[in-house]
């Protein structure tokens, strides 16, 4: 007992050190050393997890939550998104539609808090604001609690996202029960670096979508589709992603609850984008959909191979085609994968919301393998659906994934393809490596 207790203290101190340390005392250009702290706080993860028992689950979150407080006033090193976040908010308040126009337009109205010093940090200053209006509403808030202060509107928008994290981790728990797992597996999700480091430090907000997207499940599985469908719209409202689940609502509810859900869904989606409606807004925010398909590339897979086909039979990079031709291919797989294997696996099941949550996850695989752009907070997601299935290689992506920042440096970003071979390869092949093991563990 002594013993278990010095190294519980021990693991304990080396992860929190490792985080905070990370969070204030390392830039993204210093890879040898963002590595260190990073690897240092996944492997005490790791063996936080094996080592961990049902009893020690409190002790566990309670670190988890404590070094997440202890972030509160550290200013995002690993991503400027937040900066765009604070923009959109400031324009919000002054009365402004941050969709309605480009960033350098916004300058010369003179609006209050709204200028050339946050302007600078944009980090995409020429392309239009790509943020549902849920999240909107959180950089709103952020901006009328601090109108003025940078650090300030970063402390409101991470005790939010503290408090949905939070949520996240009670609903995890109440799931895990209710569908009889280990109750241990929240760990997973609580305790992961990169979760913490991305959501809670770097201020993304798949915190927020995370737990309106656990909401929905455990609404669904309480037989309460109504509050199912405005939790799953107000994932919508901060991510469009979570519409690739939609198809899977058929093979899961039936032909008439699935249309009931999906009608629900989308009267509560145009509920919440109403305040956006106006034909030079839908107008900003279409053309940051097309962007995002057609310029813009990040530790792809799937998109790279084709762009590499592209350059060696037509000579130039073929994003402005492939990309969005990439998105159909995906979107006919998602639909034939919902409704197919997850038919299958549903039909056959006594555990229906467990298998839903594993055909999400396999869903959002696909989707992650067909995007030109996969940052590493993306990855969260597909973690917390991991807790409630068998399946680690999200754990194992966590922390590949984190070497992309490898491609950081003090002249700009240049992306490392060794690296994202590594990255791929490891993760494809122990996802291959499980699928294996299950197969034959029920021959």
């Amino acid at each position: 007992m002594a013993n278990q207790r010095i190294s519980y203290t021990v693991a304990s101190f080396l992860f929190c050190a490792s985080i905070i340390f990370l969070a204030y005392g390392v830039v993204r250009t210093d890879t040898l050393a963002l590595f260190i702290t990073y690897f240092t706080a996944f492997a005490v993860y790791g063996w936080i997890f094996l080592r961990a028992k049902e009893e020690s689950v409190k002790f566990w979150l309670l670190i988890a939550f404590a070094v997440r407080i202890s972030l509160l006033v550290a200013m995002p090193t690993l991503s400027d998104d937040f900066y765009r976040f604070i923009w959109d908010g400031r324009l919000l308040v002054a009365g402004e539609h941050p969709f309605s126009a480009l960033p350098s337009d916004f300058l010369s109205r003179q609006l209050p808090d709204v200028d050339e010093a946050l302007f600078q940090k944009l980090n995409s200053p020429s392309y239009f604001t790509i943020y549902p209006p849920v999240a909107q509403g959180f950089f709103w808030l952020s901006a009328v609690l601090s109108p003025s202060s940078v650090l300030g509107s970063v402390v409101v928008m991470r005790v939010l996202l503290i408090a949905a994290e939070a949520g996240s981790v009670l609903l995890m728990i109440s799931l895990l029960k209710k569908f009889q797992l280990p109750t241990k597996n929240v760990l997973l999700y609580a305790l992961n670096p990169l979760a913490i480091i991305e959501l809670t430090g770097n201020l993304h907000f798949e915190g927020f979508m995370i737990f309106f997207l656990l909401l929905t499940v455990q609404q669904l599985a309480s037989a309460k589709n109504v509050g199912a469908a405005l939790s799953f719209a107000l994932a919508v409202g901060v991510k469009l992603l979570p519409l690739i689940f939609l198809p899977l609502m058929l093979p899961l509810l039936g032909w008439r609850k699935a249309i009931g859900f999906w009608i629900m869904t989308c009267v509560a989606i145009c509920l919440l984008f109403l305040p956006m409606y106006d034909a030079q807004v839908v107008a900003g925010f279409s053309e940051s959909l097309n962007l995002y398909f057609q310029k813009f590339e990040f530790n792809a897979s799937v998109y790279y191979l084709v762009r590499e086909y592209g350059f060696w039979k037509y000579g130039y990079n073929t994003i402005q085609t492939s990309g969005w031709k990439l998105g159909v291919v995906c979107g006919i797989l998602i639909v034939m994968y919902s409704f197919f294997i997850g038919y299958g696996a549903l039909r056959n099941s006594s555990k229906p919301w467990t298998v839903m949550l594993t055909c999400w996850m396999f869903i959002l695989l696909i989707y992650f393998l067909f995007t030109t752009i996969l940052h590493p907070w993306y990855i969260t997601t597909l973690l917390a659906f991991s807790v409630f299935t068998r399946f680690r290689f999200a754990m194992l992506w966590t922390a590949l994934i984190f070497l992309t920042y490898a491609g950081y440096s003090i002249v700009g970003f240049h992306e490392n393809h060794v690296l994202l071979v590594i990255e791929y390869v490891s993760v494809i092949g122990y996802l291959a490596y499980e699928l294996w093991q299950r197969d034959t563990s029920s021959a």
